[in-house]
């Protein structure tokens, strides 16, 4: 978790929040939020976490949207980071989402109902 963080320092990353998920869900423990002011400073930070990790010792990583970089995920086991334009994480809100979710249903967006095991 301390090698996330500080790569998001040493990056810039605007707004680092982090997310306790223990009683939420089983799928991490923790979830890290960041912005980045382009899609290149999103890439870049994704792949400075990626790479800052693999030379750590983890094993499983897996990383989606670095194609486009609007929004990045990585899935790093007990942790899952991501990284967002400013614009596209307005629009999800995920820290509210997660802040707020507990083990019961919730409505999203739309009137849908999500479950949150």
């Amino acid at each position: 978790m301390s090698a996330i963080q500080t790569s998001l320092e040493d990056d810039q990353a605007e707004d680092i929040v982090t997310v306790e998920l223990s009683g939420k869900t089983s799928i991490a423990d923790y979830m890290v939020i960041a912005s980045g002011q382009s899609t290149r400073q999103v890439g870049a930070m994704a792949d400075h976490i990626f790479r800052k990790l693999k030379k750590a010792g983890a094993t499983g990583l897996t990383a989606e949207g670095q194609t486009n970089s609007d929004w990045v995920l990585i899935d790093a086991g007990d942790v899952i980071v991501h990284l967002f334009r400013p614009e596209v994480r307005a629009f999800y809100n995920l820290e509210k989402l997660w802040s707020h979710a507990g083990p019961e249903e919730m409505d999203a967006p739309g009137n849908a109902t999500v479950r949150i095991a």
